[in-house]
Parts: structure tokens; sequence; C-alpha cells
């Protein structure tokens, strides 16, 4: 039996689906951080950071200042996030939704 190819599109969307399928929050924070170099998680979580402090009105200098990164990757962040139905923007929007009290 010949097995399918798994190409790095079609794994990519296998990776999305699985952890779309689960709503066990540990269980993903587990796998990223096996799945993911500690380097790779920090630079994840800087660029969810950085979107969340430019959806919170906080100057591109003054994030670079705190996140030690370049304004360059704060602009494109900034860019995706003024997109119009941008995926940054709906991300943000699960997750107040989500934490609101």
């Amino acid at each position: 039996m010949e097995q399918d190819s798994l190409t790095p599109e079609r794994a990519f969307d296998e990776l999305v689906d699985a952890i779309a399928a689960t709503d066990d929050r540990d269980l993903i924070a587990e796998f990223l951080r096996s799945l993911l170099t500690k380097y790779e998680v920090d630079e994840l979580t800087k660029r969810w950071a950085l979107v969340r402090l430019i959806d919170q009105g906080m100057s591109q200098r003054n994030i670079a200042k705190e996140l030690g990164l370049s304004l360059c990757k704060i602009t494109r962040g900034s860019k995706e996030l003024k997109k119009e139905n941008s995926a940054f923007g709906r991300m943000i929007g699960i997750y107040k939704k989500h934490t609101a009290v």
C-alpha cells in the first residue's frame, strides 16, 4: 500500500487541524513546547505580545524597547493587524472574548 506524500503544506494543515480539534489548553502548551525550541517559543511569544501591545495603543518605539524587537518586525505586525479581516485582529478578538470577566 502506497502512502500519501506528506508535503510541508499538508503537514501544516494537519498541525492546524490537530490544534483546532482540542480544547485542552495544557496539552496545547505542552505540545508547542515539545515541538518548538526555546528560541522559537520566545520568538512566537514576542510576536503575539507585539500585536497585543499595538492593539492596546502602545507606540512602536516603546514596544521595540520593551520586547527587544526591531522596528521592522513591529511595523510588519502593525500592517498585518490593520488589514481588513486581519487574522491577528480576529485572534485578538477571540482572546479578549474568551478572557472577558
